[in-house]
């Protein structure tokens, strides 16, 4: 697995998972919903909504890991993540 650590201000910031969870026993730790990956009842399928990282909606897709793999890209690409 890679991961992309991104230090900001003093922070460490992270794409949040089961295996890096003991990395929030290290410090003080704050986490945050930076997307929402939800179910589109308009356009009938999965969409990853970035707007609270500036970004834009992507999908929509017929199966959620496809959002979620769309999310983790574009945290990536954008966000350094």
């Amino acid at each position: 697995m890679t991961v992309n650590l991104t230090v900001e201000n003093g922070c460490v910031q992270f794409i949040c998972s089961n295996e890096l969870e003991p990395m929030l026993e290290q410090g003080t730790a704050s986490v945050r919903r930076v997307s929402h990956v939800e179910w589109d009842y308009n356009q009938q399928g999965w969409t990853a909504d970035m707007s609270p990282v500036g970004g834009t909606v992507l999908g929509a897709f017929k199966h959620r890991s496809e959002a979620l793999k769309a999310e983790h890209e574009w945290l990536v690409r954008n966000r350094n993540l």
